[in-house]
């Protein structure tokens, strides 16, 4: 069964560099390898979900320039949707800039561009793409008012929403209490909150009204905060080499697991393999893995 998901969220074209370890503030190092990909989180959550076999199509804004047009491109060839992602003229396309160590960790610089132009008129543009849609998914790189929006219109045609609060910014229970499954990483969810752990993001979060808290723990997988019960869902164990984008394949595969009709445990299970395949290799949406790769992933580890 192939569900029908819709993102709203960013395209960035991202320029990588690989170096021993990260600079201290004032200090320059000399880096290794330099590789531009296709990223964004929101484009990089709609080729998760599409590699993984969902219909989908994406709303968001690029500049008109090169970047802009390969974005375009390469989410395409992918079978996304691209026809609601808007041109626009007077802004260059977002770009990040990733630096990623020796052991795969990244730190990363967000440029937003076009992105954010994304206003709530570009999804009232592209209502009809709600129209059969089985799962939202948004993230924060788009601005606040737009998400809200997009929330608000899937909300109301009973649409499953999927929010990653990424980059995090401090939310409110309207925005909150509309969102079925919401996935931060740990920092994400002490951030939003506002505490010092993250036993009390929880509360906090759950308090404002979050169902369905699903927290990415990196290589210690994903906990899983509803129903009144707490389920730890473990990571499969790989050798990183690069973890961009791996939060990005969770939420696409997740998803993805979600519109086929996948309960919460086995669709954080999807989530997890496809996140562990991901940070097997370079890139961003280069390491995105395809379904059956995932399939078979998961077929050698029972």
């Amino acid at each position: 069964m192939n569900g029908n998901i819709i993102v709203v969220g960013s395209l960035n074209m991202d320029l990588v560099v690989n170096a021993p370890r990260h600079p201290q503030i004032g200090e320059t190092i000399l880096g290794g390898r330099f590789a531009t990909f296709p990223g964004g989180k929101g484009a990089n959550q709609a080729v998760a979900a599409a590699r993984m076999g969902a219909h989908v199509r994406m709303i968001g804004c690029v500049g008109e320039d090169g970047f802009g047009a390969e974005l375009c491109k390469v989410a395409a060839q992918d079978g996304i949707d691209t026809s609601h992602i808007s041109v626009e003229k007077a802004e260059a396309t977002g770009i990040a800039l990733i630096t990623v160590d020796a052991e795969g960790r990244n730190t990363i610089v967000v440029a937003s561009g076009a992105n954010l132009s994304l206003s709530p008129w570009h999804l009232h543009t592209a209502k009809a793409a709600f129209s059969d849609a089985d799962v939202l998914v948004t993230q924060l790189e788009s601005p606040l008012e737009t998400v809200s929006e997009a929330i608000a219109l899937a909300a109301q045609q009973g649409i499953r929403v999927v929010l990653n609060p990424a980059p995090a910014q401090p939310l409110g229970a309207e925005i909150l209490s509309k969102v079925d499954y919401f996935i931060p990483n740990e920092r994400e969810a002490m951030q939003i909150a506002g505490t010092d752990t993250l036993e009390a993001a929880i509360e906090k979060l759950l308090a404002l009204g979050v169902r369905n808290l699903i927290i990415t723990l990196g290589e210690q997988g994903a906990l899983l905060v509803a129903g009144g019960q707490r389920t730890h869902i473990p990571a499969y164990p790989v050798k990183a080499v690069d973890t961009v984008a791996a939060g990005d394949a969770f939420v696409g595969a997740f998803a993805t697991g979600l519109a086929e009709g996948l309960g919460l445990e086995a669709a954080a299970r999807l989530g997890n393999a496809a996140a562990a395949l991901s940070v097997t290799r370079p890139g961003a949406q280069p390491s995105l893995p395809l379904r059956r790769e995932v399939d078979e992933f998961l077929g050698d580890k029972k």
